[in-house]
């Protein structure tokens, strides 16, 4: 029988070599205690627990979900260098993990789901994204098998031959990326030293006095280890301030600094402070200064030229300095979108379907975040293979400018629900918000409904209106058809 000798290293490599083949064997375990594996998947910036039951959610809705969790799983590993072969191997055999993202989506947007209020593409993404790479900083190069394996520790064997037929002394392995490097694991360690006192540090009291818990700080810690040497008076006591004589609420402190931990080591007289001020003059909103930083605290990390570049555009494409005053407090993380590699070519084709670009930018600047390879463009066609021509989905576009930002899997389930419902396609271009309401909490009760009292309304009708004036609407319309 071959004999092994084990090296264990936490989190690492174990290294086996056998003694009688001189064949080196290697088994790749990560070893970690449970907790550990799911306190990233227990953090959520919407200070919700986690407990949002499934069962709360249709079956149609998880799906199509599920398909746009995949999408942005499959987008990240892409970026971090797999092919698209390994991708879609690593997506199907990870159904656990993809139930895990759409899981959190719930609890992240508890509130959004109990009104029946669907998630765009972009509010999916955004939800995600920050998780995914929360969980690369911490896992690195076994992501993959993280994520293959959930919830369980990951365990991937490979067996190879050496050219060498020498015996191989056993040395210690060199630790992979997925090990925190020293800087890290010092501010970790820093964020739970306890001090002469008993107590832990005054700057990590003081944030969980706010509201952080320990796992949510050791999670920004791993993002950013700066964070665990910000000291309470000079760095992050003044910015937790500061936010809340701007109006933001104490509640809210916590996922700011969470997004955006850097804003605690910028100067407040020297950077943040101009900053606002001549983003004020460029257009933001000095009353709504608490939302659009809650929105995207980055704003505030932005360099002046960028920050000028982004409302330069905004003028070009003939918006009034009212309407680039909306556009930013609205949508703040506009200001993230490269000018040259997403603002202009998504105003590029958009002209070139006949979009007034204008209007667009004013009624829906997330839509210019998305790719147009893989959003804009698939959606197009969507609309083309079902028979629209390309002046009405211009026209479905300029009316409705969040048309886009839906999921593919969602345009689909409403649209075949839609062929159900015996209306034309052209109520479609007349009212495209239809794509905007909840299929199960709002399009088919109120079908339903319709059908039963023997009538038929607008499309427009059936779902714009109050619960009040859509019963009134439709007694109405009953009166209407007795009396003839």
């Amino acid at each position: 029988m071959t004999s092994f000798m084990q090296l264990r290293i936490p989190n690492a490599k174990l290294a086996f070599f056998s003694r009688t083949s001189r064949v080196p064997l290697y088994r790749i375990v990560l070893s970690f205690p449970q907790k550990v594996f799911f306190c990233t998947a227990k953090y959520s910036e919407s200070e919700v627990d986690g407990s949002f039951s499934l069962r709360l959610v249709p079956p149609t809705l998880v799906a199509a979900e599920k398909e746009e969790a995949k999408a942005v799983l499959t987008l990240f590993l892409k970026k971090q260098g797999l092919s698209n072969a390994l991708a879609a191997r690593a997506i199907n055999r990870s159904e656990s993990f993809i139930e895990h993202l759409v899981s959190r989506l719930h609890s992240v947007h508890k509130s959004r789901y109990l009104v029946g209020r669907e998630l765009t593409t972009l509010e999916i993404r955004d939800a995600l994204i920050p998780y995914l790479e929360a969980l690369h900083e911490e896992y690195g190069s076994i992501l993959v098998d993280v994520v293959e394996s959930f919830p369980n520790p990951p365990v991937v064997e490979k067996i190879e031959e050496t050219v060498e037929k020498v015996p191989i002394p056993v040395t210690p392995a060199s630790p992979p990326s997925a090990v925190l490097d020293s800087k890290k694991l010092k501010a970790l360690a820093r964020v739970t030293d306890i001090g002469p006192t008993g107590k832990l540090p005054p700057h990590i009291l003081y944030l969980v006095e706010l509201g952080m818990d320990i796992e949510r700080i050791r999670v920004i810690t791993r993002k950013f280890p700066a964070f665990a040497y910000y000291s309470l008076e000079g760095k992050i006591k003044p910015v937790v301030e500061f936010l809340l004589d701007l109006g933001v609420p104490r509640s809210q402190i916590p996922t700011i600094l969470s997004k955006r931990p850097q804003l605690c080591g910028i100067s407040l007289s020297d950077n943040l402070i101009p900053t606002m001020t001549f983003l004020e003059e460029l257009g933001v909103d000095k009353e709504q200064w608490a939302k659009v930083i809650y929105r995207f605290p980055a704003l505030l990390t932005y360099s002046r030229p960028k920050l000028k570049a982004t409302v330069d555009f905004l003028y070009e494409m003939g918006l009034s300095a009212e309407c680039v005053s909306k556009v930013l407090t609205r949508c703040p993380n506009i200001i993230s979108y490269s000018v040259e590699d997403k603002l202009r070519p998504a105003t590029e084709y958009f002209r070139s379907m006949g979009v007034d670009v204008g209007v667009l930018l004013y009624r829906c600047p997330q839509t210019f975040g998305l790719s147009i390879e893989a959003n804009i463009k698939p959606a197009t066609e969507f609309f083309k293979d079902k028979g629209f021509s390309m002046t009405e989905i211009a026209t479905m576009v300029s009316r409705y400018g969040a048309l886009y930002t839906f999921s593919f899997a969602k345009l689909v389930l409403k649209w075949e629900f839609f062929l159900t419902m015996g209306y034309p396609r052209t109520e479609l271009v007349k009212f495209p918000q239809y794509f905007g309401y909840s299929l199960e909490e709002r399009i088919k009760p109120r079908f339903a409904i319709m059908t039963d009292k023997g009538v038929r309304l607008l499309l427009n009708q059936m779902l714009s209106l109050s619960e009040d004036a859509f019963n009134k609407a439709l007694e109405k319309k009953l009166q209407k058809l007795i009396d003839s």
